[in-house]
């Protein structure tokens, strides 16, 4: 079983002119995240999909994330095309992701997190 761990890139990088952030990517129109909060030192994001529902291709900064509710999704980056498997309650830190999309592809909603620091 793959964790969040094993999904986003250990590498930092530099927002995308052309991509959206996690906030502002959606799917088919419609938003798939949520802002929390946001203060002058971070945001805090709930995305939510249902089973069918992804997430564009969208980069991601530095940020925490953790797993409300797990599920199956298809995630597609610069690595290729695959399935993993989210267990409710794993976490995650990453240094950012260039790019990536994500597909629901289980039965379940999956829910999580998104921390980003700022500064």
């Amino acid at each position: 079983m793959l964790t969040l761990l094993g999904i986003i890139a250990a590498h930092p990088v530099a927002a995308p002119d052309a991509l959206p952030d996690p906030l502002e990517a959606g799917w088919q129109g419609d938003k798939v995240c949520e802002a929390l909060h946001e203060d002058a030192h971070q945001r805090v994001l709930r995305c939510t999909f249902a089973p069918g529902v992804g997430h564009e291709r969208h980069y991601h900064a530095r940020h925490f994330g953790y797993a409300l509710s797990g599920g199956t999704m298809r995630i597609t980056d610069d690595k290729g095309t695959r399935e993993v498997e989210l267990a409710t309650g794993s976490s995650y830190a990453s240094e950012g992701t260039r790019w990536h999309e994500v597909v629901n592809v289980g039965e379940t909603v999956v829910t999580y997190l998104i921390v980003e620091p700022k500064g």
